[in-house]
């Protein structure tokens, strides 16, 4: 069953998956738009303009006379939100996108512009804000309170009753324990294991994760080291 249009912002490998749940959705007709001008197809697909093409997004432009959806298909976060804001202040609508063989649950909610990819999972009353990515094969259990923006990426998992603040990465294979907070601005690095609350914004690494500091000063890196023996201490007294 066709449902429209589709305009994908981000000529990318995030866009080809993006543009495939859209086929696989039943989306009519999808073009790209891109800022390099130097990438004419994707996916198969035609790049038909710029980023701040708004103008392409009209119901003229299709074959169809239909007008698009927009979903925005850029992993920075920041960019991500500045794009989607723009086009939702010139009144497009957003799309939230779930492959078919992902599993959301029916309480679970999904602000717009939000994709659920393929083998990925949303539990019984989770909450997930605008724009936020949740990648192959991740997952997010019940009761989550995911904010704005984030991403939580190819098969990291929120245990349940997480609660993930704006901006922030979940990296790849990373897990977060249950009834743990995460604040916003984090990145959480791959394969990570978080186990207590995060309260400042920065990278966190290693099993516990622990943050680290980007600095040369060798009594920084040893109190950094210190502070990951602490807490590794910490999690295996447990």
């Amino acid at each position: 069953m066709s449902i429209g249009n589709l305009v994908i912002v981000g000529a990318s490998g995030h866009g080809k998956v993006i543009a495939d749940i859209a086929r696989l959705n039943g989306y009519e007709e999808i073009v790209f738009l891109d800022d390099d001008t130097s990438i004419h197809t994707c996916a198969g697909y035609p790049v038909i303009g710029k980023t701040n093409d708004y103008g392409k997004v009209k119901s003229d432009n299709f074959r169809n006379a239909k007008a698009a959806d927009v979903v925005i298909a850029i992993g920075n976060c920041t960019i991500r939100e500045t794009i989607q804001q723009r086009f939702e202040q010139h009144g497009f609508p957003i799309a939230t996108l779930v492959h078919p063989q992902a599993v959301v649950a029916e309480s679970a909610e999904l602000g717009a512009g939000t994709v659920v990819m393929a083998g990925a999972v949303v539990n019984p009353f989770a909450r997930l804000g605008k724009g936020c990515i949740v990648n192959t094969c991740a997952s997010v259990d019940h009761d989550c309170v995911v904010a704005d923006y984030v991403h939580v990426a190819v098969g990291a998992h929120l245990c349940g009753t997480v609660s993930v603040g704006a901006h922030t990465w979940i990296g790849a294979g990373a897990v977060v324990s249950n009834n743990v907070s995460v604040c916003a601005d984090c990145m959480i690095g791959a394969g990570a294991v978080v186990v207590k609350d995060v309260e400042k914004a920065g990278t966190y690494v290693g099993v516990p994760a622990g943050k680290i500091t980007y600095s040369l000063k060798m009594s920084e890196i040893e109190e950094d080291i210190q502070n990951w023996e602490n807490l590794k201490k910490e999690y295996n007294e447990k």
